[in-house]
């Protein structure tokens, strides 16, 4: 008797229960029709009674782009004409003439040829101003349509017109399309004292293979110790970041697991071949850039202890985004779940889900930060991106540096350098001499460049004020004394921050000369981050020491 009415109990429970859930999914399906009624309603009245004519698929496009963005950042719509988008994320191809493009002022203009590809070998520069694409005028256009413009069927031949400084016609430059596969890995070489360098930019469908045989290349010239560069790379396919793990750990160990609320985006994933660097001491430099799929690799190798991290703080992206398929060939990228490293950790960094009142994401609070530990032992923290075992900060830029980069003047003087000179030194003995420097001097001076320091803006507004409230007849001899003592002259400030204004202008001379791989080579001979990794690997103990 007791055990039915048990029965009885429990069925009646389990009913409750499952009506009690059926009736929680029938409000919110019942919400979700209202709303997409109200959406409808809505859209049909604006579309047929504003004022002026709407272009219907604009404004459901901004409408779904506002809507996605209050989710966060990573959440993204993708109409049918942004297909070569979702194709260069995941494979790093696209067909054009191989250039990056950007704006300046108020005109678009060639931003880096890649070398060897057709915007090379048509002899576009750096600095060239684009003024038509196939007689079509740019003018007004955004890098967004011109960048469509310039892509488009392989084996095409277009026509840009350019305006190049020096020049007083425009030039014709012809250029056919092809397949452009931007390379993972632009720059893989030895560096010093039997360590190999790897610099690994995005995780495409072919970034492992692309490590892979970087790494096994070093290792045939001699290396004996590697460095694996993921600064600046903002991520990209999960399963390469696994890949890539498994070439320095154990078969059948845990890389990353991700929950969601949907639970088929619960996977654990591990390594499943044997690796081919076991025992190489590795070194991996992370930066404030580095996000997603380099904080998978970055933080996993930390947990096991197998590489010493040096660097900056990383950027703390626990997300992971999955494309899905929409109608009329349209897709999304939306987040479907976080992830978590080895120790148990996730280090998203900005809490999405509990927005601010005023719509801002504030960082995870210090109060819900949770220590972890690596394999050895080793404390490691969540909720906030990965913090490196040697910490080197990235140099804050003097206010003039600043000036000269936001204004793009470094690039522009260095453009303006090479067509008079059309070789300069190679790259392992390149620097900037006294005499480009003071050309550069001279140029700004010729430019008539100037700049305002925060100091003097300051002062500026406190007279402003003084003057308001009255104040400024009695405390105008000191003012004037202040003005004169934060007053600035480009010479000084150019000769008293001549080491890291000469740093980023070398850079752009190797970019112009050297394109990509150029600016790599150099950062491998002159950077602190790769200097540090170096001096670490060189010392067994010390490496050891770090690990323990």
């Amino acid at each position: 008797m007791k055990k039915r009415h048990f029965l009885f109990l429990t069925t009646g429970i389990l009913v409750l229960a499952f009506g009690a859930l059926s009736l929680k999914n029938d409000d919110r399906n019942f919400e979700i029709s209202k709303q997409l009624n109200i959406y409808a309603s809505l859209f049909r009245e604006a579309n047929m009674f504003y004022v002026d004519d709407v272009n219907p698929g604009d404004l459901v496009t901004t409408s779904v782009n506002a809507m996605l963005k209050s989710l966060d950042p990573y959440t993204v719509f993708y109409p049918e004409a942004n297909m070569e988008d979702v194709k260069l994320m995941t494979t790093g191809e696209y067909a054009g003439i191989g250039a990056v493009i950007s704006k300046k002022g108020d005109h678009v203009i060639i931003r880096e040829p890649y070398k060897g590809f057709p915007a090379d070998k048509a002899g576009l520069l750096p600095g060239d101003v684009i003024l038509s694409i196939d007689g079509n005028s740019i003018k007004g256009k955004s890098t967004d349509d011109v960048s469509e413009m310039l892509k488009g069927q392989p084996g095409k031949e277009i026509t840009v017109r350019v305006q190049r400084e020096g020049e007083e016609k425009s030039i014709d430059k012809k250029a056919v399309r092809e397949k452009i596969q931007l390379p993972s890995v632009p720059y893989h070489g030895m560096a010093q004292n039997n360590t190999g360098y790897i610099y690994l930019n995005s995780f495409t469908d072919k970034s492992a293979a692309e490590v892979r045989k970087a790494a096994l290349e070093l290792k045939n010239q001699g290396a004996t110790s590697l460095i694996l560069d993921l600064r600046g790379n903002s991520g990209g396919l999960l399963e390469q970041a696994v890949e890539i793990c498994n070439f320095f750990l154990p078969k059948d160990k845990k890389v990353v697991d991700t929950r969601g609320k949907v639970k088929q985006w619960d996977k654990e994933y591990k390594t499943a071949r044997n690796p081919i660097l076991p025992d190489m001491p590795l070194v991996v430099l992370i930066d404030r850039g580095s996000a997603s799929a380099s904080e998978i690799v970055a933080g996993t190798l930390q947990d096991y202890d197998r590489a010493v991290l040096i660097g900056d703080r990383s950027f703390g992206k626990g997300l992971v985004q999955t494309i899905r398929d929409l109608p009329y060939n349209t897709k999304m990228k939306v987040t479907t779940a976080k992830y978590y490293i080895p120790s148990g950790r996730c280090i998203q960094a900005l809490d999405y889900s509990h927005r601010n009142p005023d719509g801002s994401v504030g960082k995870v609070p210090d109060s819900l930060i949770t220590e972890y530990t690596t394999e050895a032992g080793r404390k490691v923290y969540d909720g906030g991106g990965i913090t490196p075992d040697i910490k080197i900060e990235t140099e804050e830029f003097a206010r003039i540096t600043q000036e000269l980069i936001l204004r793009d003047l470094c690039f522009d003087f260095v453009n303006s350098y090479a067509l008079k000179n059309p070789q300069i030194a190679e790259i392992k003995d390149f620097k900037i001499t006294d005499d480009i420097y003071n050309q550069f001097k001279n140029w700004l001076k010729e430019n008539e460049f100037t700049y305002e320091t925060e100091s003097q803006r300051i002062l500026k507004n406190l007279e402003k004020t003084a003057k308001e409230e009255k104040y400024y007849e009695q405390v105008k001899p000191r003012l004037e004394q202040l003005k004169e003592d934060f007053a600035h002259s480009i010479d000084r400030d150019m000769d008293l921050f001549r080491e890291q204004i000469s740093s980023f202008l070398a850079e752009q001379f190797m970019q112009r000369y050297y394109y990509a791989e150029g600016v790599m080579a150099y950062k491998v001979l002159h950077d602190q981050e790769v200097a540090k990794a170096i001096e670490i690997l060189a010392n067994k103990d010390d490496f050891s020491r770090l690990l323990k």
